[in-house]
């Protein structure tokens, strides 16, 4: 099941109280105020863990509370703080604070940690009110509260390519073909229903990833068909891959409508590099790469994933590209 947005409780542990003790011991009759602080309580911190591909642990624990730090005791004895509690999300996640809106932070990297809910500082015991003109105190501090909020995980896959195109326009098929991943793969529209990525393997180690999104309807800005929940997982992909089929209709006005979604959605997803690929290749059995107005467009290409004609030239046009990307900085 490929969860990918989710809200959850969080909870920073309390701190502990402080204490009020004197001390006690045989030949010290004045032995004075001895009361330790409280322990502090945990944090609750998210990890990035890249060996999570979706965030459906949250929809099993939509709750995680930090532990409360211990109080403080005689002999001037400091409680324990609380432990942290740790909340593993894979790379790509976004945090916001589902009351207020407010963007938190993003985890990009394996093992990154952010700091959501600080737990609450312990609570001062009777010696620290100790002075020379205040000997016996007996004040003491509660532990303060930990933070508590409402959090929103939204999880942006992180890919090199995106492939963009409408149901059944051969993207899954190419995946499986160029890559390891295994999609579903039929001949009705919306098959794939999540988005896959692959990781494609060149030669001298070389490799990229892409990604699979489900197919994007006209309105899938606005909310129909599978569009708008999916569309997020290309904006973080370097390049877009335009997918149409070569038996397509009309090949400029699938083009310009995938443009369109795509523009609608996000201006700054629409100004990313992109490629045409024309799939399905194999229904005419000979080489032919249609003319289509693609303004801005890196390369044309013309492919059969299933006849495996045309891949070589699609994986060493991404890959130059990709390179050259890497060498301004993008």
């Amino acid at each position: 099941m490929f969860i990918d947005l989710v809200t959850v409780r969080v909870t920073a542990g309390t701190g502990g109280s402080g204490c009020t003790s004197f001390r006690r011991e045989k030949f010290a009759p004045m032995g004075g105020p001895d009361g330790g602080d409280g322990g502090k309580g945990g944090d609750v911190i998210v990890r990035g863990d890249s060996n999570l591909a979706t965030l459906l642990d949250f929809k099993y624990r939509d709750h995680w509370e930090a532990e409360r730090g211990e109080h403080g005791m005689g002999s001037n004895k400091t409680g324990r703080s609380g432990s942290d509690v740790i909340m593993p999300v894979p790379p790509g996640t976004v945090i916001r604070d589902r009351d207020t809106g407010e963007r938190i932070a993003e985890v990009l990297e394996h093992g990154e940690e952010i700091r959501v809910a600080k737990g609450g500082r312990g609570g001062k015991g009777n010696a620290f009110f100790a002075t020379a003109t205040h000997q016996a105190p007996r004040e003491w501090q509660p532990g303060e509260e930990g933070e508590a909020r409402n959090l929103e995980l939204e999880l942006k896959l992180i890919a090199d390519i995106g492939l963009v195109g409408q149901p059944n326009a051969g993207k899954s098929t190419l995946l499986s073909v160029i890559s390891a991943a295994r999609p579903k793969i039929a001949d009705y529209p919306f098959t794939t229903l999540a988005p896959n990525l692959g990781v494609v393997q060149l030669s001298d180690s070389r490799t990229f990833v892409v990604a699979d999104i489900p197919g994007i309807i006209e309105g899938a800005h606005e909310g129909k068909g599978l569009g708008l929940r999916f569309l997020r997982h290309i904006e973080r992909t370097r390049l877009l891959a335009f997918m149409i089929p070569i038996d397509a209709m009309d090949w400029q006005a699938e083009y310009d409508q995938l443009r369109q979604e795509v523009s609608q959605y996000s201006a700054e997803l629409a100004a990313k590099p992109h490629c045409v690929v024309f799939t399905k290749l194999d229904l005419l059995g000979e080489p032919y790469v249609p003319e289509i107005e693609a303004p801005g467009a890196f390369a044309k290409l013309s492919i059969s994933a299933a006849g495996r004609i045309g891949l070589d030239e699609l994986k060493a046009t991404w890959w130059t590209q990709l390179l050259e990307m890497r060498k301004q900085g993008a």
